[in-house]
């Protein structure tokens, strides 16, 4: 008879603890691994992970699953990267607590922040919800991954002050304290904490801003310590630290309040490494403080992917090309494969009207480039269109068009405009092995028209722990930071180890061929809409639960993944 539910045996262990690597077997029972070792007992199911890495499932603390987890059972792209527990509600958008007349104002936030069609949104959300708890329970259905939500700031804005929130205006005493009435309690029924936006950069798809850009402080403050009289709960905000010093004594004034954690988007600006290296600082003086402040930060540049079926592209304001922009793809490339069309098309190219789209992105060809079949987010500047198009002799518009010509006119361009202003990811390398930071920012099930980050965990081990030209970075270490490390940041301290006691959430990985594969747009999402994926290759195995999830990159249809309801506590027994 067999002794356990599953073993898997003759892997390599990376623990999640940062510990070395060692050769050992590990046993399952009842969603939870139960010994680690060697296993002398038999299991109903046995996997022989000889020559691979057997790792923790992937803990992704930054995704936008908040509409797509209410409609579909599959966290996909972020399942077909070794993740098996998502994050959202993140950067102050959701879609609740909500009044049945505001369901407009929350589309149109969540469409212009994080690039979800409208169209897909108004069909796929029921809206069977008012309240925060009302969305968890819709929320609590099977999954292909643990899901766990956070309260966002402009749905409990508007939510509370209505127009005058929705337009920004200053939160008087009775709205704090309402708002922070219905956080904590949100908090309590299982919401992991409370998140805000302080960027310019967020706006609703009519440009508008985020109703929650200019909130004061003792609106934050005041909802913070709501949250804080819980003793649970976590704090997440996205700012453009403009002022460095004055936005950072917010951060420490929401956790100094509090006594709760909180957690902040880090990337390495334009402006140069002083901008995180400040930020890292403050983090630092106030870790020695006794406030547990961390920083979110990317694993590869932050940037956009620009094709003639995505949201943006280099001629997308080009008046030639208007005239084919809304014909049918196979008719579209057909035309711009034409040499008399294409004459007239490169010599529109450029303009005033550009500065207008994308923030000048999509004609940056000098830190533009083609992804191809094999990504490399990590490219050397000598291979921009620009750098080529001086190379050849030939206009940038012209290599440009030719590279999304690719694949049927289905290829795309990369341009990454941030965590990239040196030409190389050394000052990533930096942010990453901060001890006070965590990789994050994937936002999975956001942006699906301009940017696919859900790939995020596969960059990370593949890009730093194997590939990189530059200085690498122990797979220990990386491992650990992507699940131990990131459970631990959002209270959910029941998994993302392998020892007897925690989940039993793992990944048996192919190392030497775990890959990022080429981007490509899917028409799935609901009414039609278009969202770009990333699969990979190399997870021969992903269990959630002790249950098999995904094999060798494919579904395999069992949905043992739950919503998280709160903050979850490591296990108190390591026995046998």
């Amino acid at each position: 008879m067999a002794s356990h539910d599953l073993v898997i045996r003759g892997g390599t262990l990376i623990d999640g603890t940062g510990a070395p690597r060692r050769a050992a077997d590990v046993a399952i029972d009842g969603g939870v691994v139960t010994a680690v070792g060697v296993i002398e007992g038999s299991g109903k199911r046995e996997i022989d992970a000889s020559g691979m890495v057997v790792a923790p499932g992937f803990v992704d603390i930054h995704t936008h699953y908040d509409g797509q987890a209410t409609w579909e059972a599959t966290m996909q792209p972020s399942s077909w990267h070794g993740v098996t527990t998502v994050v959202f509600g993140n950067c102050g958008v959701g879609f609740a607590p909500v009044h049945d007349a505001d369901h407009e104002r929350l589309v149109q936030l969540m469409e212009g922040v994080e690039d979800i069609p409208g169209t897909a949104l108004h069909e796929g959300l029921a809206w069977d919800w008012n309240t925060l708890e009302e969305y968890l329970d819709v929320l609590d259905g099977p999954k292909d991954m643990d899901i766990a939500a956070q309260v966002p700031h402009a749905a409990l804005r508007l939510h509370v002050m209505g127009e005058r929130g929705a337009k920004g205006e200053n939160a008087a005493p009775d709205d704090i304290a309402e708002m922070g009435r219905l956080a904590a309690e949100a908090v309590d029924a299982g919401f992991l904490g409370f998140t805000t936006s302080r960027t310019q950069n967020h706006k609703t798809s009519l440009g508008e801003p985020t109703p929650t850009l200019t909130a004061a402080r003792d609106e934050l403050v005041g909802i913070a310590e709501a949250i804080g009289a819980t003793g649970r709960g976590v704090l997440q905000l996205v700012s453009d630290f403009t002022d460095i010093d004055a936005e950072f004594s917010l951060v420490r004034a929401m956790t100094e309040s509090s006594g709760r954690p909180v957690s902040f988007t880090l990337v390495e600006s334009p402006r140069g490494y002083d901008y995180h290296r400040r930020l890292l600082e403050h983090i630092e003086n106030a870790r020695n403080d006794g406030l547990f402040v961390t920083g979110q930060t990317a694993v590869r540049p932050i940037g956009v992917l620009l094709g003639f079926e995505c949201t943006l592209n280099p001629f997308l304001v080009n008046p030639v090309y208007r005239e084919i922009a809304d014909l049918p793809q196979v008719e579209r490339t057909e035309m711009l494969r034409d040499r008399e069309f294409r004459a007239r098309l490169l010599a529109a190219a450029g303009g005033k009207e550009m500065q207008a789209v994308g923030g000048r992105l999509i004609e940056k060809y000098e830190i533009m480039f083609a992804l191809g079949e094999a990504p490399n987010y990590e490219p050397d500047p000598n291979d921009s269109i620009l750098a080529i198009a001086e190379r050849t002799g030939r206009p940038a518009a012209e290599v440009a068009l030719d590279a999304m010509l690719e694949s049927d006119g289905t290829a795309m361009l990369w341009v990454p405009f941030s965590n990239f202003g040196q030409g190389n990811l050394d000052g990533t390398r930096e942010l990453l092995t901060h001890p006070y930071t965590v990789p994050a920012l994937s936002d999975g099930g956001a942006h699906v028209g301009t940017i696919c980050d859900g790939s995020f965990p596969t960059t990370l081990l593949q890009h730093w722990g194997r590939d990189r030209h530059g200085e690498k970075i122990e797979l220990e270490f990386l491992i650990k930071r992507q699940c131990a490390d990131t459970a631990s940041v959002v209270g959910l301290n029941d998994r993302g180890v392998i020892a007897p006691g925690y989940r039993a959430d793992l990944n048996v990985i192919d190392f030497d061929r775990l890959c990022v594969r080429q981007p490509e747009l899917r028409y799935d999402l609901p009414a039609g809409g278009r969202r770009i994926v990333q699969r990979a290759d190399g997870y021969r195995h992903t269990f959630v639960a002790g249950v098999e999830t995904y094999c060798d990159g494919e579904a395999t249809g069992d949905l043992p993944g739950r919503l998280v309801r709160g903050p979850q506590p490591a296990p108190t027994s390591t026995g046998a």
